[in-house]
């Protein structure tokens, strides 16, 4: 059951790394310098442009609709995969992620930012909202006696996708590159296909455990006397009248926004930054040639990846700490150290150490 949630999440968290598209996609008509659209043009008129390259922060737009979809899709429909089931679940993610994936194909072909936002952004995000969900729910059922470690497999999958998918995805931008395009749209359909043929195993490999089932020898613990754990049980459709709730929904938001603000930029967040200093050349960004950029860009999709790596592991080690720790000194240990790394960046990134700023991202 695990390899199967894995197959899915490594699938969907390609998501995190999807700021290695940014760049290529800033210059899709200018092919080697953007090519802006005029000062006189109006947004929606930008939006249907196809004869002018797209800002990166339209582009980004893709990334929000992603997490923002993402956590609507996972409330929506969150009972309804507890009534048909994790294969099922998987299977509609499949289509959506993979579909959306082919859209967004479409809309770097024919240059419409809108069928991006549509394809990936919405579609897309509904795929990940359920293909999110199903494997939590179903390593939970699976691991009763360490529901933190359960979790913590399944979601790191999530964290790991672009540990895979921005090495490949700048390789296959490199492949399909030419004179007359930056090789993004055909990326988009060997993912998309590529994606389809691992959730589809990974869908139909699920299991979910006999009713009552536990794991031999365990016993649940007795109710605890402890004033942080109430004794009494709330039914789902109350939980939006509870405090608890939407506080643990406050910090659990505020802490996704600022992670995925980072991780969103990641990539062109490094390039520009630190630009030349990454082959030891004292240049900016802007003065680099096509071959410095193509270089640094090879760099910055490895940054990606070892945020990735990190992301799967703090994903199960937090998670299987929380068994032991709490829940609560757990959320309070990474909150603290994450405001303080997050603080950090400016400073690292002005400074011009690359070391401090690789390390707290």
């Amino acid at each position: 059951v695990p390899p199967a949630a894995l197959a899915i999440h490594l699938c969907i968290g390609m998501a995190y790394g999807f700021s290695v598209f940014w760049l290529p996609l800033s210059k899709a008509i200018g092919i080697k310098e953007s090519l802006a659209c005029g000062s006189d043009i109006g947004f929606f008129a930008e939006i249907f442009a196809s004869n002018c390259d797209w800002k990166i922060s339209m582009l980004g737009w893709i990334f929000t609709m992603f997490f923002v979809i993402l956590g609507t899709s996972a409330a929506i429909w969150g009972s309804w995969l507890e009534h048909v089931g994790p294969r099922k679940a998987g299977f509609v993610a499949a289509l959506c992620w993979c579909g959306g994936l082919l859209i967004s194909a479409l809309g770097v072909y024919l240059h419409q930012i809108w069928l991006m936002w549509l394809g990936s952004g919405v579609i897309g995000g509904i795929g990940l909202g359920l293909g999110y969900i199903s494997p939590v729910s179903t390593l939970i059922k699976w691991f009763p006696d360490r529901r933190g470690m359960a979790t913590g497999m399944a979601i790191m999958g999530f964290g790991g996708g672009a540990l895979i998918g921005s090495p490949l995805a700048f390789k296959l931008m490199q492949y399909f590159a030419s004179d007359t395009g930056v090789g993004v749209w055909q990326t988009f359909v060997v993912l998309a296909l590529g994606y389809f043929v691992f959730m589809m195993a990974g869908a139909f490999g699920y299991r979910i455990p006999p009713s009552g089932w536990k794991p031999a020898g365990w016993l649940p613990p007795p109710p605890s006397k402890n004033t942080m754990i109430t004794q009494k049980h709330v039914h789902v459709s109350k939980i939006w009248g509870i405090p608890q709730f939407w506080l643990v929904w406050l910090v659990l938001c505020l802490n996704v926004s600022a992670g995925i603000g980072v991780i969103g930029m990641a990539s062109p967040m490094l390039q520009e930054v630190f630009g030349g200093r990454l082959l030891g050349v004292a240049t900016k960004f802007s003065a680099l040639s096509l071959e410095q950029k193509s270089a640094i860009a090879a760099i910055a999709a490895g940054f990606t990846g070892l945020i990735s790596l990190f992301n799967i592991g703090g994903r199960f080690v937090w998670a299987s700490c929380s068994d032991f720790l709490g829940r609560k000194k757990t959320y309070m240990i990474f909150f603290i150290l994450g405001f303080i790394l997050f603080v950090s960046l400016p400073w690292s990134g002005a400074a011009g150490s690359m070391a401090l700023f690789v390390t707290a991202v």
